[in-house]
Parts: structure tokens; C-alpha cells; sequence
């Protein structure tokens, strides 16, 4: 059952990627330059990260300046394209761009000081399974940088987020960022820092300790 939903997930990532960028500054963009600032911040002085669900890079092209190195993965080939292109384009040198799931990622237990996650815990259809697969890439004590937009945060996100639903979009879940706090806390994280980012869906920040 879930390889078919993420079959059906990725079809969806792989039509959308070129209204990707446009969506996301023109309809849920207001929070994203506070969401850059804090991500940066984040990792800085970081040897090793590792970024999951990358989409087109606008998260890659913030984290790269303030890390020393950063693998950037989709499991949209499309999304993947669009993001080396990005990345190409800034000159990033220290962003190296890759394909993988979520699920399987091809990397060694503990080769990662942090993981970026931004956005896509609501999209994961085994929010478990995700959480133990990014833990396994992840020193002890690393972290995780999960900005995750907060669907049912306010009454007007509560109906953005239904429209957004009978359009095909892929959710699984729709988190408050109370909720979205509890949900890594019930995964064994240790939560140490998080702030709401106002916006038509808000993005609740959260960084997080495994």
C-alpha cells in the first residue's frame, strides 16, 4: 500500500516540478525568507548535511552558504534536474545533488552531522519509518531541521489546505505546530528550538535532537 501511494506521490512531484518555485513564492511564499534565515543559522559551521526532499533547491541555495558540505536529494527525477540546475547556476560548489527516498537513502549509519527536512513531513505517508530512516544517516546527537508547513494552524490554512486536497495534492497529514512538536517527540527526538512563521499556510520551525 505504500509503495503505491508513493508511486502516485512522486507522479504528482514529477508534473508539478516546473510550477514548483512559482507556486510557492506567488501563494505560500510569505514565510519562506524567515524559514531561510533560521535554516542557515542552523547549520552553520556544519561539516556534513544532508538535505531530503530538496524539490528545486531553494532551501539547498540558503544551507549551502553557511555549511561546509551538503547532499541534496529528491526522489523526483524532475525535482533533481530542476535542483543542479539551481545549484549550477549559484556556482555552489560544496552542494552535491542526488536521487533517493526518503526510505532507503543510500548512505552510511551516522555519515551526517544534520538533516534538512524542509516541508515534507506532512507528505510522508510513514511519518515513523521516515523519522527512523533519517535517524540511521545521522550521528548520535545530530540534529534534525524540520520546517513543516502547518496545515491546520488557523482556520484560513484549515481551508487552503482543503482546497489544496481536492486539487490532488499529496498531503498525509496536516500538523499545528503543537502537533508537529508532539508527532517528533513521540519519535524520540528532543525538540530544542521551534517558531511559527506566519503565512497563507504557516510554517512551523522546528528543530529537533536525535
Amino acid at each position: 500500500m505504500r509503495d503505491r501511494k508513493l508511486m502516485s506521490d512522486r507522479n504528482y512531484w514529477e508534473k508539478h516540478a516546473r510550477n514548483y518555485d512559482a507556486s510557492l513564492k506567488w501563494v505560500l511564499g510569505r514565510p519562506l525568507p524567515r524559514m531561510l534565515e533560521l535554516a542557515s543559522k542552523a547549520v552553520r559551521g556544519k561539516r556534513r548535511v544532508l538535505e531530503v526532499a530538496a524539490g528545486t533547491g531553494i532551501v539547498t541555495s540558503a544551507i549551502a552558504q553557511t555549511s561546509e558540505s551538503v547532499v541534496a536529494t529528491d526522489y523526483a527525477n524532475a525535482m533533481v534536474e530542476a535542483l543542479e540546475q539551481r545549484v549550477n547556476d549559484a556556482g555552489l560548489t560544496n552542494v552535491t545533488c542526488e536521487q533517493a527516498d526518503i526510505y532507503a537513502l543510500p548512505y552510511e549509519d551516522g555519515e551526517f552531522d544534520t538533516v534538512v527536512a524542509a516541508n515534507v513531513l506532512h507528505l510522508v505517508p510513514d511519518l515513523s519509518a521516515a523519522i527512523q530512516s533519517l535517524r540511521r544517516v545521522t550521528k548520535p546527537e545530530g540534529v534534525l531541521i524540520a520546517p513543516t508547513f502547518c496545515h491546520d494552524q488557523t482556520k484560513l490554512s484549515w481551508l487552503v489546505s482543503r482546497i489544496l486536497a481536492v486539487s490532488g495534492f499529496p498531503g498525509h497529514r496536516r500538523f499545528t505546530l503543537q502537533s508537529l512538536q508532539s508527532k517528533l517527540e513521540e519519535n524520540d527526538l528532543t525538540v530544542v528550538n521551534f517558531e511559527l512563521l506566519p503565512g497563507l499556510i504557516p510554517i512551523g520551525f522546528v528543530e529537533a535532537v536525535f
